[in-house]
């Protein structure tokens, strides 16, 4: 389109993907907010844990002066500790809840205006309305925790459920469940679709975004890795745009944001948040794959039309 893509969202960046070494919520975290802070293609970064208390108020004082919108991503440390919102263990159900209230508060001292978490593992055919059920309960415990404290969107990313990491939600038609259960209780619930999970769940974009048009309230754009299954990168590994043996490039980011637009995700009144979740893999530069997201998105853009 001829329109600037920032009047019709944020164009933002997973700090913790595209620099790995700061996804166990340690390293080199203030140098590489910087990189992005200082970068104007960006106006939205979505952040993870900081464990050090002092690196963590810098790290709000550099993100406010900066002048970039905030959200936070709970995943990191959910999958890290092996933790699960639809477990059938009580306890281990319990005490994912608990490390979500927490990244929650840290979410807030950060100042992000939104939060990502993903669901726990598939338990299977039989059992997956039992899990979903512990899940929506999870989730209005979670949405409820953050309205009380604040204004913070609670977002539950659609993951697969076959490949890799595995998840309940998963499908569309599950998503939609759970978003019009909790939804009915909470307004600050929304579903985050991932372009680089949906060839994993073997959805298209109108697959996979129709059915739950009025829950997406969060976007990633990322490749993956599907047909060739002995490639380093199989399954969720969101690697770069067009490499080979890639599901994702110029056209389906286009065909992504086409539908994005359609249901009026997004819109020039309220520019949501769209982020590249891009991984470095063979050459280790992150500047090589962000300048590469870069170029793919700006093409998929100018050849969009209203």
């Amino acid at each position: 389109m001829d329109v600037s893509i920032y009047r019709y969202m944020k164009v933002g960046i997973v700090h913790f993907m595209a620099y790995p070494d700061v996804s166990n919520g340690e390293g080199p975290i203030l140098e590489t907010l910087r990189e992005v802070a200082t970068d104007e293609f960006f106006n939205a970064i979505e952040v993870s844990w900081i464990k050090d208390d002092k690196v963590r108020k810098h790290a709000r004082e550099l993100l406010e002066e900066s002048h970039i919108t905030v959200s936070y991503c709970a995943n990191p440390r959910i999958l890290s500790k092996n933790l699960d919102l639809n477990s059938f263990d009580e306890g281990r159900r319990k005490e994912a809840i608990s490390e979500v209230i927490s990244a929650i508060d840290e979410a807030y001292e950060l100042g992000a205006a939104s939060f990502t978490i993903l669901s726990g593992a598939d338990p299977g055919d039989r059992l997956r309305e039992d899990a979903k059920a512990l899940l929506v309960d999870s989730l209005i415990q979670i949405c409820g925790y953050a309205k009380r404290n604040g204004s913070i969107i609670v977002n539950l990313e659609v993951f697969d459920r076959n490949i890799d990491k595995k998840r309940l939600i998963g499908l569309a038609k599950d998503a939609r469940d759970i978003a019009e259960k909790v939804s009915e209780e909470f307004g600050n619930f929304g579903l985050l679709v991932d372009l680089s999970h949906l060839p994993l769940l073997g959805e298209t974009p109108t697959q996979a975004v129709i059915p739950v048009r009025k829950y997406v309230k969060g976007a990633h754009l990322g490749n993956c890795i599907l047909r060739d299954t002995k490639h380093p990168a199989y399954g969720d590994k969101h690697p770069p745009f067009g490499i080979k043996g890639g599901e994702n490039d110029v056209e389906e980011v286009m065909a992504f944001l086409r539908v994005l637009m359609d249901i009026n995700f997004l819109n020039p009144e309220e520019p949501p948040i769209v982020s590249f979740e891009i991984k470095p893999l063979t050459t280790g530069r992150t500047d090589i794959v962000i300048a590469n997201a870069k170029r793919v998105l700006m093409e998929a853009w100018s050849r969009l039309r209203v």
